[in-house]
Order: C-alpha cells, then structure tokens, then sequence
C-alpha cells in the first residue's frame, strides 16, 4: 500500500464483483478511505475483506444498497454523508441488462433505472459534500455502444419497444449526456466530471445461459484488472486535475502504464453534445426521480 491518496474518501457503486471491485481495489492499495455499495451483503462483505486482505488498507466500509430502488438510494446518500466527513472520489459503475422488461419497486424499467437515474439520483444527492470536499471528482462508466442510435425520449424506458441490447445502449447513452451536463452544471465548484468506457470487460453484466458464449466472451473481451485500468487513471491521475466534460476511451488491450490523455481522451457520439437534448434529459430525469434541484 502506498499513500499518494491518504486522506481521501471515495465510493465506488457495483464494487462487489468486476471492475468496481478492482477500481475499489487500487483505490485502496493507494491508501484511499474506500467505501462499496453493494447489493447483496454476504458479496459485498466478501470483496471488502478480500480488498482488505490484498491491499494492507483496513480502511474499506461497506454500505449495503439495491440501486433500482430510489428510497434505497435516498438512503445510502443519507448513511454516507452521516458517516465520512468527505468525498473526494465518487464512481457511479453499477450496471444490469435485463433480457425482459421488468418495472422496479417505482414503477421504472430495470435497466434504466439502474444503469442511468441511480447515476443521477446519488449524484444530485450528494453533490453537497463532494462540493464540500472539492477538489473531487465523479467518474460515470459508461460504453461505446452508446455509438449505436440516438436517444429516444419516448421511449427511455423501452415504453413502445424493448430489447436487451436497446436499453442498455440508451442507458449509457443517456449517462453520457447526464455526465456533460452535469459537467456544465458543476463549473467553477472545484468538482470535475468525466465518464470513461472501459472497453469489453468479462463481468456479470455479460453471463448468458450458454456456456459456450460465455466461453467466447472470456477469450474476446479484457478481464476485470485490465478494465479498472482507465477508470482508475480518471481517479487518480494529476494530469486529469480540472479536467471535465470529457469522454475517455481505451483500446481493447492498452495497459495501464500506458494510459495517457493523449490515448484515451476521445469524442463521443454527436448527439452526447447535444444541449438541448441534455436539458429535456435532466427534466425527466428530475421527475421521475422526485428531484426538483440539482447541483
């Protein structure tokens, strides 16, 4: 462990398994205050004593919340602030694809309520202390899918059509856009937001019920080390200090100590730069969220 982050705070959302275990990870072994949002406690206190464990840092709480849920959320921001004086690093990473369209407890489609409004909502929430703690920084992991189609504001939550691969790629698409616009918002706080696609990783997010994909998948796409590497560059590094409203990307097989800006800082579709359609995006955003300010 090392101690260049000594003093820092940082929450890392989906750090149960995958890249936000391994960014929670090197957080650590930097000597961060890491904190895991987790959903389920026996996995979530399983990645604490092994990041623990590996990276000599006893420093790594666990806050235990379902991210489909906005009371659950409400609440994690509520604990969290009650709990650390600062927040200096906050990583929205948590994700899901639904293969069906499924209505969460606030009558949301999964999808979108996960992998895009838990983005918002805790970010708005606790724009507060990460104002307070600033310098600080959000990361939102995001994905070049978003490339694919343009963001449909009738059909967000796979109203008229759904599909697995649609709702995913609106939703990143959709954090794309939140990130920039929040990015806008933020200006002259001291806070910076970037959001960075990781590039394929073999997670969770991509098991299916054949063995065989499954076996494609691990051989194509990077492993969970390998795709922490870039997110945890936008968390760390001093050449990234101010820097905001950016998209990073990596190439498939770029290893860390090779990450620069020049590498990875890249463009994102036209549409993400969209104004307009960014602000239409927040008013949604803050309605179906129940929010009537933001940062």
């Amino acid at each position: 462990m090392t101690s260049e982050m000594k003093g820092k705070y940082c929450l890392i959302t989906g750090a149960s398994s995958g890249i936000g275990k391994e960014i929670a990870l090197g957080l650590a072994e930097k000597g961060a205050s890491v904190v895991l949002v987790c959903r389920d406690r026996a996995r979530g206190k399983a990645a604490q004593d092994y990041i623990r464990e590996k990276s000599g840092n006893d420093l790594v709480d666990l806050l235990i919340a379902d991210l489909s849920s906005q009371r659950q959320i409400r609440n994690l921001a509520k604990e969290y602030e009650g709990a650390y004086p600062k927040l200096h690093i906050l990583v929205n990473n948590a994700g899901t694809g639904q293969d069906k369209r499924v209505l969460t407890e606030d009558g949301v489609e999964m999808t979108f309520a996960v992998n895009y409004l838990a983005y918002f909502l805790l970010t708005n929430l606790l724009s507060g202390i990460l104002k307070r703690s600033a310098p600080s920084r959000i990361v939102n992991i995001v994905s070049q899918i978003h490339r694919v189609l343009r963001l449909d504001l009738d059909n967000l939550q796979g109203e008229k059509i759904f599909s697995r691969d649609i709702s995913y790629a609106q939703s990143k698409l959709a954090d794309i856009l939140f990130t920039y616009e929040l990015a806008r918002r933020l200006e002259g706080t001291g806070v910076t937001a970037n959001c960075v696609c990781p590039g394929a990783v073999a997670t969770q997010l991509w098991k299916t019920s054949s063995k065989f994909l499954d076996a494609v998948f691990k051989v194509c796409m990077k492993g969970p080390v390998e795709g922490a590497g870039l997110p945890l560059y936008l968390c760390t590094s001093t050449e990234l200090e101010g820097v905001s409203c950016k998209y990073f990307q990596t190439r498939q097989h770029l290893k860390f100590s090779n990450v620069s800006v020049r590498n990875t800082m890249k463009e994102s579709s036209r549409e993400t730069y969209d104004l307009e359609l960014a602000r239409q995006l927040w008013e949604v955003s803050e309605k179906l969220t129940g929010l009537a300010a933001s940062p």
